[in-house]
C-alpha cells in the first residue's frame, strides 16, 4: 500500500511561553494530528495559565520575510492563523498568504482565557475584512460577539443566527463554538454551502482548558490539508480535542488554567 504524505501544516500566529497555547499548542496539535508543523510568529507574549503580562507584536517586515521563506521552498497544505495583534500585521498576513491555494483555517484569537485583549479593539474591522480570504472560521461564542457587534448568544437559536451573520461575512464556512453556553454538551455549529451541523461532545469537568481554540483550529487544519472533509475533519478534531481535555488533568502546569494534554495518544501507547 503507498503511504500518502504527510501534510506541510503552516501555523501564523503568536508565541505562549508557557507552552499551552499559541504557536506551542500548534506545533503539538498539528503533529498529533499527523502534519508537519511550521511556523510563521506574529507576536511574544509573556504568559502562563493564570494570565498574560507583556505582549510584543513582530515587525511587519519580519512577518512577511518568514511567509516568503516557506513559500519559496516548502509546498503548503493548509494553513492556520491564530493570533494576529493589530491591523497592519493583519494586512500584513493577508498580503502574504494571497494566492495560496490550501485551506485556510482563521481562529479569531481575540481575547486570552484570562480576558487579557490579544487583537486592538480598533483592528476588529481589519480582521473582518481578512475573513472573505479564509476556509473556514471558528470562533468562539465571545469572539462571534466581538465581530458582529453583538451581545453573546446564550442559547442555540442565537447561535445559529450569528453563524449565519458569520458566514455573510464572507468565510467559505463557519464552525461557532458553543462551550461557553451552560449544559451538559459542548454543542458546536458547523455552517457552509450545504447547510448546518451540529456537533456536540460530553462537557469535561477540568480546569485545564487553556489554548483550546488554538489546539481545535490546528488539528482541523491539519486534517483538512490531509484532504479530508469538511464535515469529517470537524468531527475528528472535535474528538481530538475532548480526548486531550479528558487527558488533561494528568498534566501539572500552573495554578491557573492549564493546557491539555496534546500528546495523550503517545502516552497511552509508551504505557
Amino acid at each position: 500500500m503507498e503511504r500518502r504524505m504527510i501534510p506541510n501544516i503552516l501555523s501564523i500566529a503568536g508565541s505562549d511561553c508557557s507552552g499551552g497555547a499559541g504557536i506551542q499548542a500548534d506545533l503539538k496539535a498539528i503533529s498529533a494530528n499527523g502534519g508537519y508543523a511550521m511556523t510563521v510568529i506574529t507576536a511574544l507574549t509573556a504568559q502562563n495559565t493564570r494570565g498574560v503580562t507583556a505582549v510584543s507584536l513582530c515587525p511587519p517586515e519580519l512577518i512577511a520575510a518568514q511567509i516568503a521563506a516557506i513559500r519559496d521552498d516548502i509546498a503548503i497544505d493548509a494553513v492556520k492563523i491564530g493570533m494576529l495583534g493589530d491591523a497592519t500585521v493583519i494586512a500584513t498576513v493577508a498580503e502574504g498568504i494571497a494566492g495560496l491555494r490550501c485551506p485556510v483555517v482563521l481562529d479569531p484569537v481575540m481575547v486570552a482565557k484570562s480576558g487579557d485583549r490579544l487583537l486592538q479593539a480598533e483592528a476588529v474591522a481589519a480582521l473582518r475584512a481578512l475573513i472573505p480570504r479564509v476556509s473556514l472560521i471558528t470562533p468562539n461564542l465571545p469572539e462571534a460577539a466581538d465581530l458582529l457587534g453583538l451581545p453573546e448568544a446564550t442559547s442555540l437559536d442565537e447561535m445559529r443566527a450569528q453563524a449565519q451573520a458569520l458566514r455573510a461575512l464572507g468565510p467559505a464556512a463557519v464552525l461557532l463554538k458553543g462551550g461557553h453556553l451552560i449544559g451538559a454538551t459542548s454543542p458546536d455549529l458547523l455552517l457552509d454551502a450545504t447547510g448546518e451541523t451540529w456537533v456536540e461532545a460530553p462537557r469535561i469537568a477540568t480546569r485545564n482548558t487553556h489554548g483550546t481554540g488554538c489546539t481545535l483550529s490546528s488539528a482541523l487544519a491539519t486534517r483538512l490539508g490531509a484532504g479530508v472533509p469538511l464535515e469529517r475533519a470537524v468531527r475528528e478534531a472535535k474528538a481530538y480535542l475532548s480526548a486531550a481535555l479528558a487527558s488533561a488533568d494528568r498534566l501539572s502546569v500552573g495554578a491557573g488554567h492549564g493546557p491539555v494534554n496534546h500528546f495523550y495518544a503517545l502516552q497511552e501507547s509508551a504505557e
